[in-house]
């Protein structure tokens, strides 16, 4: 199997060091072609977006890097699949239908030996973070994530609707599982929170429009980009 690089973007949390640990032992242990280092920027507060565009233009122009949130272990195989189709599909791929968050008792018994697929979880429908699969020219085509979402909410949404809309189609999707390990949850109001959401709705106006969402985030004039209409 080549070799591919994971990024872990991670600001270390009391409540997050575990699950971060759990990820980087799954790592070694599953994926020893996989190459896994963290990231972070520094910005006052955590930026997510800005940390997963860091991680693609630190990679070669040619190479395909796994962005993988540090709370969330995928699975082997759909991993695999999804790492060999990126690196010539011109799409971003998630190796995962099916998100399934721990929660603290399910959480509890990964850690306590059992295996991922058999612990509780609640299905999170409509997932669309956690583990992207890309390359550097697929990422910068329909404008990477947006560094405007700032601290916690939305950056996920917001460009899985930039990439249908500007690529003219959703991610691929790989048969199979992530899971989501518990931590304590972010705060989700205020001033920044009321931002992140408002710069949402101007995502959500703007879907299914390639002219308006690449002006939206920056990819030019969108000459060349396929509608999705």
């Amino acid at each position: 199997m080549p070799s591919f690089t994971v990024v872990i973007p991670w600001r270390p949390a009391p409540t997050r060091v575990s699950s971060f640990e759990v990820l980087t032992r799954w790592y070694a242990d599953h994926v020893p072609e996989a190459t896994v280092r963290t990231i972070d920027t520094d910005d006052d507060v955590f930026v997510l977006a800005a940390c997963r565009n860091r991680a693609v233009a630190s990679v070669g122009p040619d190479d395909v890097v796994v962005l993988n949130d540090a709370d969330t272990i995928p699975e082997v195989g759909p991993l695999r699949s999804a790492v060999a189709a990126a690196r010539t599909s011109g799409r971003v791929h998630l190796p995962y239908t099916a998100y399934h968050w721990l929660g603290a008792r399910g959480t509890a018994q990964l850690t306590s030996g059992r295996a991922a697929a058999d612990c509780d979880f609640e299905l999170v429908n409509g997932a669309c973070s956690g583990v992207y699969v890309t390359t550097p020219e697929t990422w910068a085509a329909h404008g990477g994530q947006d560094e405007r979402f700032r601290g916690w909410g939305f950056e996920d949404a917001a460009w899985y609707l930039a990439h249908g809309t500007v690529l003219g189609e959703p991610p691929v999707r790989h048969e199979g599982r992530v899971y989501a390990l518990h931590h304590q949850a972010e705060v989700r109001a205020g001033e920044r929170y009321d931002a992140n959401a408002a710069l949402m709705e101007r995502y959500r106006a703007a879907a299914g429009d390639a002219e308006a969402m690449a002006q939206l985030v920056g990819v030019g004039s969108a000459e060349g980009v396929v509608s999705s209409s």
